[in-house]
């Protein structure tokens, strides 16, 4: 059979990553922070979390090697229910909200340059063409990923290039501390913005979901978590100092389309346009990685549960085809019911408790000692998980103070997640009353 190589990974880790947040975060954080040195601490920090929660990852993916991330994970450390929950909050918020959101983006900033489309109908037939692409095999989707990957790279590059190069300084930059800026670095305001700043970091686990058909995964996921993680983190910052310096933060303020304002403030109105167009097209590929990586836990879910059996459904060249149809349509969904920033903190809390839980599993998995010998150990180990699970907890509770409905939403699905467990357990039971499918189908890994 054939397997997703190294590069393959990468690309899904940085095309997942790279996307929504980093091209619409900047203008929520600034309704908060005025501070450049706070706002690129911001980055900073968020990316610090992310490599630490890589690299524990890493050693859950090398010592538990199944396709479905964090439910293959908290089945095997907690219990079924824990990873079938885990499970359905990826399959219903993990991906298709974020594909949704990227899809939103790509359609907002395509309407920037193009008045005449509507940015609705360009996300709708985005998530459209993706997802019929990834149905056809696995060949066309490492090629699909590979080309947009590379070129959502090289085009990120000449972005910040160009405005750096080009553009003007409408304001006195300075990344240096100020007097008060150690008062922001620990207030609700930091906290607040971080959450935006991890929805943008939010993907760096996606090489996990492919582990069954990425090849040699004991090698290769640890590097393709590093440096995947490691490549995104360089490159935000890169991208919010040439934000911050090309363009004047009151226009900045509350705004989605970052990159369109920063291009046309900095170069003029046809430039701008032309960069629009340029960041629309980088989209495409955060599109396709969550298309590609996501339906893979559908799929999990459908061998393991007999009322799911038809998500594990497979084409002729064992791509899981009838999970990704489920997945485009959830994401179609979300594009025509929600607002773009209520999507965007709902999913981020949801997604934060998600991995949460499967971080704090590399301590069961050591005390359980469900270890590979020689696989790979987490480097850092603990303060690497310690960081990360000190950073995702305060933001989680901020979140449920700070945006009460959105935070009790999310506490919504996952409630919804365990009672959707008792149901397919029970006909489980029903269904095969001498063995049990979900503790022999992760016992047999």
């Amino acid at each position: 059979m054939e397997k997703f190589s190294k590069t393959t990974g990468i690309s899904v880790v940085v095309a997942n990553m790279v996307g929504t947040g980093v091209f619409t975060s900047l203008g929520f954080q600034l309704l908060g922070i005025q501070s450049f040195f706070v706002l690129m601490m911001l980055w900073f920090v968020g990316g610090l979390t992310a490599l630490c929660g890589a690299l524990t990852y890493a050693e859950l993916g090398a010592n538990l090697p199944r396709s479905g991330g964090e439910y293959n994970f908290l089945s095997r450390l907690y219990h079924p229910c824990a990873g079938f929950i885990s499970g359905w909050v990826s399959a219903t918020v993990g991906f298709a909200a974020p594909v949704a959101l990227a899809a939103m983006t790509f359609g907002a900033y395509l309407s920037a340059v193009f008045p005449a489309l509507s940015p609705t109908l360009a996300a709708l037939l985005l998530v459209c063409l993706l997802t019929a692409v990834h149905c056809l095999s696995r060949q066309t989707s490492s090629n699909v990923q590979q080309i947009f990957t590379g070129l959502k790279v090289l085009l990120i590059l000449l972005f910040c290039g160009v405005i750096l190069i080009w553009g003007g300084t409408p304001q006195q930059v300075s990344f240096l501390p100020k007097t008060g800026d150690s008062n922001l670095l620990f207030s609700g305001a930091f906290a607040v913005a971080l959450i935006y700043v991890n929805y943008a970091y939010t993907g760096w686990n996606a090489a996990t979901y492919v582990t069954s058909e990425l090849d040699n995964p004991q090698r290769n996921l640890p590097i393709v978590l590093f440096v995947g993680t490691g490549l995104v983190m360089m490159l935000y910052l890169l991208l919010n100092l040439t934000f911050l310096s090309a363009a004047p933060v009151d226009i900045l303020e509350g705004k989605l389309e970052v990159g369109v304002i920063v291009a046309d403030h900095a170069l003029g109105a046809n430039a701008g346009k032309a960069m629009g167009a340029v960041l629309a097209l980088l989209l495409i590929s955060t599109v396709s990685a969550m298309t590609m990586a996501g339906p893979r836990v559908l799929q999990v879910i459908g061998e393991d549960f007999t009322l799911f059996s038809r998500l594990s459904q497979c084409n002729r060249h064992g791509v899981p085809m009838t999970a990704i149809l489920f997945q485009g349509l959830l994401a179609l969904l979300f594009i025509l019911s929600s607002t773009f920033e209520s999507v965007l903190i709902f999913s981020s809390f949801v997604l934060g408790v998600n991995t949460l839980f499967a971080v704090l599993g590399v301590f069961v998995m050591r005390w359980k000692k469900l270890g590979i010998a020689g696989a790979y150990k987490t480097f850092g180990y603990p303060f690497a998980p310690l960081v990360y699970l000190s950073v995702t907890l305060w933001t989680l509770v901020y979140v449920l103070i700070s945006r009460p409905m959105e935070g009790w939403i999310g506490v919504a699905v996952i409630t919804a997640g365990g009672l959707l467990y008792k149901l397919s357990a029970n006909k489980n039971a029903i269904d095969n009353p001498i063995t049990n499918p979900i503790n022999s189908s992760h016992n047999n890994v």
